[in-house]
């Protein structure tokens, strides 16, 4: 005879507690349906009035929190708003500082360009900015506007009177239409 292996003493417990949890909930079960629920007793009217008397403060909750979202966002965007106002006024404040210094730069450099000879002042003028070298030119005397310009060459000179003549021309910035 061949001996059979024994299961583990465990594998029985295992089986005895299923077998045992199977019989609970079998009783469990079968007299809860005798019982009757709580919740079977309550009407569709019961219901409905339930459902009515809580639809007013949901509704206020939901309400207020949208309100508070609202007013986070609101202060949010206040305060991004006092932060764009000081930046303006920064830049303001630094525009204003640069524009100064520039009319004080450009009357000096008007001053400097006056006392020049044309002849020094010409090959300077043609490494500049064409619209500077106008801005410049269109400051100083005529007379020696035209020295100047007879010194620079011919193609720098055309550009620069064209600014100029650009510049004087009343109808430059009028819609053409």
């Amino acid at each position: 005879m061949i001996a059979r292996p024994r299961a583990p003493a465990s594998a029985h417990l295992v089986r005895l507690a299923f077998v045992a949890g199977s019989l609970l909930l079998a009783s469990v079960s079968g007299s809860h349906a005798q019982e009757k629920s709580p919740l079977d007793s309550i009407t569709q009217d019961e219901i409905q009035k339930f459902c009515t008397s809580i639809a007013d403060p949901a509704r206020d909750q939901r309400y207020l929190l949208q309100k508070q979202d609202l007013e986070k966002l609101q202060a949010d965007v206040d305060s991004r708003i006092a932060i764009l106002e000081e930046r303006k006024a920064e830049y303001e404040d630094w525009l204003k500082r640069r524009n100064d210094f520039l009319v004080q730069a450009e009357a000096s450099l008007v001053e400097i360009y006056k006392k020049m000879k044309a002849d020094a002042a010409a090959p300077q003028l043609e490494e500049v900015n064409v619209g500077l070298a106008a801005a410049i030119l269109m400051k100083l005397p005529p007379r020696q506007s035209s020295l100047i310009l007879s010194e620079m060459d011919a193609e720098k000179a055309g550009a620069v009177a064209s600014i100029m003549s650009s510049a004087a021309d009343p109808t430059t910035s009028k819609d053409p239409s």
